[in-house]
This record gives C-alpha cells, sequence and structure tokens, in this order.
C-alpha cells in the first residue's frame, strides 16, 4: 500500500526540493562566474586538498564527492585539461588510478574558495537563526547516514 504525502508534507517536501536547488544553483553560478568552475570541479578540489599528500585513489574520490566513477572520470580528466589535477596509475595495484592535486589546483581552489564561503554564508547561513541552524545540522545529521555511511556527522 502506498503511504501518500499528506498535504503537509507535500509542502514540505517541495519547499525542501526548491531550497535545496536554489542553494545548489546560487553557489553554482558563483563558482562560475568567479572562478571559472562547477561546483562538482570545486568539490573534487576540496577532496583532493584535504587529503593526505593532496592525492585519493579515485574510487574512494567518487565516493567522497557523491559521484559515479564515470562522472568523476570526466570531470578529473577536465581538472587535467587546466592542470589542476593529475592522474596517476598506482605502482602496487594496476586496478587503481591516483587524482593528485597540483601545485596550480591548490593556488586556483585558495583563489576561489573566500568567494564561495562568502555565496554560502549569503545563500544558506545569514538566512537562518542559530537554533534554525542547529536544527538544520540535526536534520541533515539524521538522513545523511542512511545515504551515506562515510558522511560526516
Amino acid at each position: 500500500m502506498t503511504r501518500w504525502l499528506d498535504d503537509d508534507e507535500q509542502r514540505t517536501w517541495r519547499a525542501f526540493l526548491a531550497a535545496s536547488q536554489l542553494v545548489q544553483e546560487e553557489l553554482d553560478r558563483q563558482l562560475q562566474r568567479d572562478s571559472g568552475m562547477p561546483h562538482a570541479y570545486y568539490a573534487v578540489l576540496v577532496k583532493l586538498s584535504e587529503a593526505p599528500g593532496r592525492m585519493m585513489r579515485m574510487s574512494e574520490l567518487a565516493a567522497e564527492v557523491n559521484s559515479s566513477q564515470s562522472r568523476l572520470s570526466h570531470a578529473v580528466k577536465r581538472l587535467e585539461e587546466r592542470g589542476w589535477v593529475r592522474r596517476e596509475p598506482c605502482a602496487a595495484d594496476k586496478r587503481v588510478s591516483w587524482a593528485i592535486l597540483t601545485d596550480p589546483g591548490y593556488e586556483v581552489l585558495a583563489a576561489a574558495a573566500p568567494g564561495h564561503v562568502e555565496a554560502v554564508r549569503q545563500t544558506l547561513f545569514d538566512r537562518l537563526t542559530p537554533g534554525q541552524l542547529r536544527q538544520l545540522k540535526e536534520i541533515c545529521a539524521a538522513i545523511l547516514p542512511a545515504s551515506n555511511p562515510s558522511a560526516p556527522s
């Protein structure tokens, strides 16, 4: 039996979708305008910058940025073309490829970060009260472990 959404649940669901889309579009627009990259590329650069040696296995990176292997491979190819990332085969396991953040890639990320953080603040954090921020954190923590066990808590 289908458990249909009641009117309040339907309004909540649609508001969540619209708010999520607004935040993603605003962040993507800001990064494209100011840094010439989509948000997905920025996320890859951030994850690599935080990794030991600024390198990660491609499979691990795909999981961390919530991407398919093929979509990540395409993004990394574009980042390689810009000189921001390079790929290297693993010497110990030929099935493994490493994605490595280059110095120019790190510099691009460092230059993009202040504008991105300001956009995050303006689009999300500045619009919420401290109590709403706590609630948002709790809501996200309740949702994320069910869909992504490696998500930060």
